[in-house]
């Protein structure tokens, strides 16, 4: 699979990029760092600029949204999405799985009431903005797959986790590592069972 990587010079998208070269996938890498990376294609340049989202979208089997926020801007990974399923409409490119976070959308009643609490106060802001980013994706007419992490750590990887979506009984945990979240999201990728699903997942 030729796999696009949007932010994957650092965090979630960079350990994706890694387990999916070497899972034999064809990998290219957006991103505004400029990044020298052995096995994967690399462009540096803003998802935000036509053009750029227009070049890397083109020849791609699936794209991947891992860009977090921006000093600026409310609605950074809002944006970035809708030009990048602009991009793909373009470029007939239909698979689109989107690194978001527990607490969007419906979300929040996949955590504790204590941890509900704690993400409603201290992460409105991104959350508003990963809820305009999730509108957009279900909204686009692709095949797509929204990931909604809790939070993050660099832990080392422990190669299970919890994942269910808000329509199946369960409560996540409070976090998971960035390598546990990246084999999880490759694992979605490779499997069309989860097109259309809005996804929670913790360790």
């Amino acid at each position: 699979m030729r796999i696009l990587v949007i932010g994957g010079s650092q965090g979630t998208g960079a350990q994706l990029a890694s387990l999916a070269e070497a899972a034999g996938h064809e990998v290219t890498i957006l991103s505004r760092s400029r990044i020298d990376r052995a096995g994967a294609r690399t462009i540096t340049g803003d998802a935000l600029d036509p053009a750029v989202a227009t070049e890397a979208v083109s020849g791609a089997d699936a794209v991947v949204i891992t860009v977090g926020g921006s000093k600026g801007s409310n609605r950074h990974r809002a944006a970035v999405t809708r030009s990048v399923i602009d991009a793909m409409a373009n470029a007939d490119v239909r698979r689109l799985l989107v690194q978001s976070s527990v607490g969007a959308g419906d979300s929040a009643v996949q955590l504790s009431a204590p941890m509900r609490l704690v993400t409603k106060t201290l992460l409105a802001k991104p959350l508003a903005d990963h809820g305009e980013q999730e509108r957009t994706v279900r909204e686009s007419g692709l095949d797509w797959t929204i990931v909604r992490p809790t939070g993050l750590t660099d832990k080392p990887a422990t190669g299970s986790w919890r994942a269910f979506t808000v329509e199946e009984a369960g409560t996540l945990r409070g976090t998971i590592t960035r390598a546990d979240l990246a084999a999880f999201m490759l694992q979605v990728l490779e499997d069309d069972v989860n097109i259309g699903r809005a996804i929670g997942v913790s360790n």
